[in-house]
């Protein structure tokens, strides 16, 4: 497509509210590479997320179609998710948006990327 300044702002602004939240990001990395997880899986690997939001986050992203909810019909339920084909090609985005932050200047750098935590 060719943009104009006014159609790539609004766009990036629309693509940004597919992203934001406070949990999508982590939510994302934990499926990246294929990864099927249960909902109590996610729910253990992002510690200080409530089980509310974790579900608006994840009804969310699959609203968008990021994420693929599978509910197995079993009791007690058994539902997992995962990254849709489009969810997964986020990844080498958001790892040019790293390597992007990791040329910055060394104040901004320190503000911006996170070492072993």
């Amino acid at each position: 497509m060719a943009y104009t300044a006014d159609t790539a702002s609004l766009s990036i602004q629309n693509v940004i509210r597919v992203l934001e939240g406070r949990w999508k990001l982590v939510i994302l990395f934990q499926l990246f590479g294929g990864r099927v997880q249960r909902f109590s899986d996610l729910e253990r690997a992002i510690p200080g997320v409530s089980q509310k939001m974790l579900i608006q986050q994840l009804r969310q992203l699959e609203a968008d179609g990021v994420v693929t909810r599978i509910v197995h019909p079993q009791v007690p339920p058994k539902v997992e998710y995962h990254l849709t084909a489009w969810g997964q090609s986020l990844c080498p985005a958001l790892d040019a948006l790293l390597v992007w932050a990791e040329t910055a200047p060394a104040e901004q750098r320190a503000r911006l990327i996170s070492e072993g935590q």
